[in-house]
């Protein structure tokens, strides 16, 4: 579902309205179950989510090779671990915690969509894969395109399951012109103010420091990964926002690289994932904050149950991509 829906705080809000009640109605503990619902946007899947977009950008990559070839491997890695490590510390913790199993009747679920509606979120990464100028030599449309002819498809196919009636088709339209209006207000904004950080960083000397830091450190490249990578981390769970802190620094990437002449992509692909990580792990991110609320728990009680798979899901991110991406162009 993330390859869909790429908003974490959207998709966990989703998780808790569909997964959750099958969840306890199982046995599941709701802390467990809250921690499962709030963790798939942990690592980041979507060709499409801006941050994936601008990452692919920086590290001078097309977008489908960028997020299916180098990051998706990296991506697969991390959620096997993360999902066997959830498994036994939720199971660990409901033991130690004595935490009740409280199973909960599942009430009728009102379906008022057609079945095929499902197809029209994954519309853009089908796009994505059709049009990237090589499944179909010589027909190539950048992201943007690909997003509004879907939404163009998507309208088309509503008009005809509402049998023609374009009052309601625009009425539903409206609900996404509103969400599109709501992303860009924040994205352009931390787009601008990463930029400006970005350049204020460059004009005191940060990259020659930085680089400085990582050959004193030892191991050149890897430990300038290793403090990109942390740093995002920090700033992900102080912030609780995983696009601020990824937007701030991956613009520093591919200068490093280039003074370093390391492959860009072997610094981005884990600040990347790390700043969704850290957000999965801050208690004032939306998502756990939502999806917390929804349950009737502490945030903080998710973040104990989340931290664990968290921290091996960064471990993971790290070593595939020292040994999945080349660290040199």
């Amino acid at each position: 579902m993330s390859l869909a829906v790429s908003s974490a705080t959207g998709l966990g809000v989703l998780l808790m309205a569909t997964l959750f009640p099958m969840m306890t109605a199982m046995g599941i503990s709701r802390p467990a179950a809250v921690a499962v619902c709030a963790s798939p946007a942990a690592i980041i899947l979507s060709p499409t989510s801006g941050d994936v977009v601008v990452a692919a950008e920086n590290a001078g990559m097309a977008l489908d090779v960028f997020a299916f070839q180098t990051v998706l491997p990296v991506s697969i890695s991390a959620i096997i671990v993360m999902a066997a490590a959830a498994f036994f510390w939720n199971k660990y913790l409901d033991k130690k915690e004595n935490t009740p199993m409280e199973k909960i009747d599942l009430s009728e679920i009102e379906v008022k969509a057609p079945a095929y509606y499902a197809v029209m979120p994954f519309l853009p990464i089908i796009g994505v894969f059709v049009f990237n100028g090589r499944t179909i030599p010589g027909l190539s449309l950048d992201i943007y395109t690909i997003v509004v002819l879907s939404i163009f498809i998507g309208a088309v196919v509503d008009y005809v399951t509402k049998r023609f009636d374009g009052k309601k088709t625009l009425e539903d339209l409206d609900s996404c012109y509103a969400g599109m209006a709501d992303a860009f207000k924040g994205v352009v904004m931390l787009l601008v103010a990463a930029g400006v950080f970005a350049q204020g960083l460059m004009s005191i000397g940060a990259i020659d420091n930085l680089i400085h830091l990582a050959d004193n450190a030892g191991a050149g490249a890897i430990a300038l990964m290793l403090l990109l990578t942390g740093l995002t981390v920090a700033a992900a769970i102080a912030t609780g926002s995983g696009n601020a802190p990824f937007y701030a620094f991956v613009e520093l990437a591919p200068a490093l690289a280039g003074k370093m002449g390391v492959n860009p992509a072997f610094l981005i692909i884990p600040m990347l994932q790390a700043s969704n990580l850290g957000r999965t792990i801050s208690p004032v991110s939306g998502v756990i904050v939502a999806t917390s609320g929804m349950a009737n728990i502490s945030p903080f009680e998710v973040v104990k149950r989340t931290s664990v798979p968290v921290l091996c899901g960064l471990v993971t991110v790290i070593l595939g991509t020292v040994f999945l991406v080349p660290m040199y162009a």
